[in-house]
């Protein structure tokens, strides 16, 4: 079950967002530093509850851009708000019907799925970027991969993924995944 996924990604996303030492250094999500990118996850987090819980979306007092949400303890705001979207999206009912991520209707699986993957993918880029190890479950890297070709054109025409980026015949899940939402899996610092 997809819901079951979430509570060890989330155990190793904070793992590895709770030890980033440099939130200037660079990482494999185009455009944005571990600052940036902790900025990005601080700032949608309150919409994905919204959507799995079926409430309006916050009413943000800056654009994402302009947030500045990395400021002190944002390990345990980040913490809170991940411990909120595996309460949320941790049941089967939270992936059955319909939603909206603001005022774009879409299935609640969807939602969920993009929740998996901010945990799975962006985990493996604060650990990239930090020099971290990153360790994911095949299952939910698979449910990752799935839903990255799922959204894949619509995700690279409205900026969300890059380029996909080719991967081995023999690649790992995560690779596939990563491939798919446009990470080099060999990206370095």
């Amino acid at each position: 079950m997809t819901a079951e996924l979430l509570r060890p990604a989330a155990a190793g996303f904070l793992r590895v967002a709770h030890a980033v030492p440099d939130l200037t250094a660079p990482t494999p999500c185009a455009g944005y530093d571990v600052r940036g990118l902790l900025n990005h996850l601080l700032y949608w987090g309150p919409w994905l509850i919204a959507a799995g819980r079926r409430e309006d979306p916050p009413a943000p007092a800056a654009g994402e851009a302009e947030a500045a949400l990395v400021t002190g303890d944002w390990r345990a705001a980040l913490e809170k708000q991940t411990e909120t979207l595996v309460e949320v999206f941790g049941t089967p009912s939270a992936w059955t019907g319909t939603t909206a991520l603001g005022a774009a209707p879409m299935p609640s699986a969807v939602v969920g799925a993009m929740v998996l993957g901010e945990f799975v993918l962006h985990g493996w880029d604060l650990a990239k970027a930090s020099g971290q190890e990153f360790g994911c479950a095949p299952e939910a890297a698979a449910v990752v991969h799935e839903s990255a070709v799922a959204m894949g054109e619509r995700a690279r025409s409205a900026g969300v993924y890059g380029p996909a980026v080719e991967v081995a015949a023999d690649a790992s899940p995560l690779e596939r995944a990563l491939g798919t939402a446009g990470r080099d899996p060999a990206w370095k610092a």
